[in-house]
């Protein structure tokens, strides 16, 4: 059981995100530092650092520095995610300062991107059919500890 004085949390329910973005840079957020974790979204942006896409990377072209950094050649800028999830990371901040945590010493020990409800529109075509407009979003999760 871990101590709930040492940990702060936050949670952003429904981001107008799509999973499969968020998936990819939570991932590569899990076990930052908290200030390392801002920098690099902050980065992202602004266009000067790429996240890579290793699960969803179908004709996903190569960014260079990446596979230097990551191990892994393909990337994006996926600046929609990184906006919501620097807001949650300044949450998070917020709520560990509450408590009376360092927050020069926190460190991202669990972050996860859970599929959240999906608006099902459908667009009138010709001949009468219709295609699905769905609407995907992202419930995200955060805890911090201050490392020792």
């Amino acid at each position: 059981m871990r101590d709930e004085s040492k940990i702060a949390k936050a949670v952003r329910y429904d981001i107008p995100v799509s999973i499969k973005y968020m998936r990819e840079v939570v991932s590569v957020l899990r076990g930052m530092k908290l200030k390392d974790a801002k920098t690099l979204l902050e980065n992202v942006v602004k266009l000067k650092e790429p996240i890579p896409f290793r699960r969803y990377h179908g004709k996903v072209s190569h960014k260079r520095g990446l596979a230097d950094k990551y191990g892994w050649p393909a990337g994006r800028y996926p600046v929609k995610a990184a906006k919501f999830l620097l807001e949650l990371l300044e949450n998070v901040e917020a709520n560990a300062e509450n408590k009376g945590l360092d927050k020069d010493k926190l460190v991202i020990i669990h972050i996860a991107a859970h599929k959240g409800i999906t608006l099902k529109r459908y667009m009138p075509r010709a001949f009468g059919r219709a295609t699905p407009k769905f609407r995907r979003t992202t419930n995200v999760e955060v805890i911090v500890r201050e490392a020792s």
